[in-house]
């Protein structure tokens, strides 16, 4: 599996033009278009029926062979502008190149086939942002749209219950145990690509999830529980060509990003950060290399790909003897649970060859070394375990 050098990843503001003509809208949505044109229509119409109206629409058509020039250059409103690409860029390269033709202080990506569910969310987006010059980027819940029709709202893009402001770091811990922003429902500003970065070319899969990340280390984050976008799910999504023949991008996507957040973390000093992107990494590993991918969701990999991952991204032996340890842990537990007692046993004791010093795992052994008595005991300590955490949720939540 090839694996992206590791690096910082660097913003590249040279190529923003910022300022161009003396009347400089307040949002710029970016449109990206590839092959729908069929479903372009209902996308930008959904935009121009915003009660906010200080805005542009870029469509992005990149190089599609069907129809989308006819839709596009149908809308009669000035706020429209169709860019077609000489040649495809590809996703990443045609996000870039529209935010590098933006003109707005907030920018909204949003493609095609998906569309605001609300005529007010721009308001909202626009006064919240006014409000709060401290936070780079603002989201909402997502609805599917499937066949024409809502369906839910998506899941892992309602974190909270209600609206709220989070202080970046404290947002970027959620993060880390998985991407809960969808992308079509988040309005960001510009300054977020200036200072921190555009969409890395090498994360196809994941960009926006890293960029969330990244942006959350440098400000903090608004979100509005409300569901006003749709995001809609048909067979021509990204996501099917990434659950296909592109796993193994996916793969390297899902992994890279919680480094690449590692790394900078580091250069800025924050510990507790460093320690949960090692907690994700490591998490990450585990389903990718479950004995049962069909209950992670993960397309997985081989031992041998993960040697070569780790080799790649580590910065020394001790740190790549950590992750390997927690990684054996976990697909320790992954087969404890499944009554693979034997497996389970064999994988801890691999663990702490690795790592002597990691007294949970030195337990689980222990126990498992017991037998059916020592499997009993963790049942009942896990049990205690649960109650007790509960407990003191339940308590935290009343004061």
């Amino acid at each position: 599996m090839v694996q992206p050098v590791p690096g910082e990843l660097q913003p590249v503001s040279e190529q923003l033009q910022i300022g161009r003509g003396p009347m400089q809208p307040k949002v710029s949505f970016i449109v990206p278009c590839y092959n729908l044109a069929h479903l372009l229509g209902e996308c930008v119409e959904s935009i121009l029926r915003q009660s906010y109206t200080d805005f542009e629409v870029l469509i992005m058509d990149d190089h599609s062979p069907d129809h989308t020039a006819e839709v596009a250059q149908a809308f009669s409103d000035h706020r429209v502008q169709y860019i077609r690409n000489e040649k495809n860029l590809g996703n990443i390269g045609n996000y870039n190149t529209g935010i590098g033709l933006s003109r707005g202080r907030y920018i909204w990506l949003i493609s095609a086939d998906d569309r605001l569910r609300t005529e007010y969310v721009l308001e909202r987006y626009v006064q919240l942002m006014e409000a709060h010059p401290q936070v780079g980027y603002v989201f909402c819940p997502a609805v599917a749209l499937e066949r024409g029709q809502e369906t839910e709202v998506m899941p892992n893009s309602s974190p909270y219950s209600q609206d709220a402001v989070l202080q970046g770091w404290v947002f970027l811990k959620r993060l880390l145990q998985g991407c809960c922003v969808s992308a079509p429902a988040a309005m960001v500003r510009r300054e977020c690509y200036e200072k921190v970065s555009m969409f890395p070319p090498h994360l196809p899969y994941a960009g926006d999830w890293y960029l969330w990340c990244a942006f959350a280390l440098h400000y903090d984050v608004a979100y509005c529980s409300e569901p006003m976008i749709n995001r809609r799910l048909h067979d021509r999504n990204m996501t099917k060509f990434f659950e296909g023949e592109g796993r193994r991008t996916h793969v390297a996507n899902m992994l890279d990003v919680p480094w690449q957040i590692k790394y900078q973390a580091e250069a800025i000093g924050a510990r507790e950060l460093t320690r949960l992107c090692c907690k994700a990494i490591s998490a990450e590993y585990t389903a990718q290399l479950s004995p049962n991918p069909s209950r992670t969701g993960r397309p997985g990999m081989t031992w041998e790909e993960f040697e070569v991952s780790l080799r790649s991204y580590a910065s020394g032996q001790a740190e790549a003897s950590g992750i390997r340890a927690k990684v054996l842990a976990g697909i320790g537990d992954s087969y404890y649970w499944e009554n693979n007692l034997p497996e389970a046993f064999k994988h801890y004791r691999q663990a702490l060859q690795e790592v002597a010093w990691m007294p949970d795992i030195y337990v689980k052994y222990a126990l498992l070394r017991t037998g059916n008595l020592g499997a009993y005991a963790r049942g009942i300590f896990g049990a205690l375990k649960r109650t007790t955490f509960t407990s003191l949720s339940r308590g935290s939540r009343s004061l």
